[in-house]
């Protein structure tokens, strides 16, 4: 069985999920588990922003388990890319770096996209799906 990625999460910076995207039709977590994972994935990478000792705070950027990986990513505007993938899917942090890309050129640049508001953009699925599928 191939490694992959399974679920692609962006939460903006009070915590509110703005995006989801399914890229395996097998353990599909329902609506509400995606809004219990982002919530609580948003409120523990901010604990633990603030306990961190020395330099700049940070939170949480992977959590790994036996049967998944969690990866995330934060912009300096606080919007967090989060990935769910299988344990051995490598080099996250790359990919999640290349949709914020995609984020920055084909939502933030829609005319018709509201700040922190459930993103709705057809283009900006293609290409995240394509670059998922490379």
């Amino acid at each position: 069985m191939p490694q992959r990625c399974n679920t692609l999460f962006i939460v903006n910076k009070a915590g509110g999920l703005i995006y989801t995207r399914h890229f395996s039709k097998e353990n599909q977590l329902n609506v509400n588990d995606c809004l219990r994972l982002a919530s609580t994935f948003h409120s523990m990478h901010a604990i633990a922003g603030r306990l961190t000792p020395a330099g700049a705070p940070s939170g949480i950027e992977t959590v790994e388990a036996d049967t998944f990986r969690l990866q995330c990513f934060q912009t300096p505007t606080g919007i967090k890319f989060i990935m769910l993938a299988e344990p051995m899917v490598s080099n996250l942090d790359n990919l999640l770096r290349q949709i914020y890309s995609l984020y920055s050129d084909f939502v933030l640049k829609n005319p018709f996209y509201e700040l922190d508001m459930p993103i709705q953009c057809e283009l900006f699925n293609n290409k995240v799906d394509a670059l998922i599928a490379t």
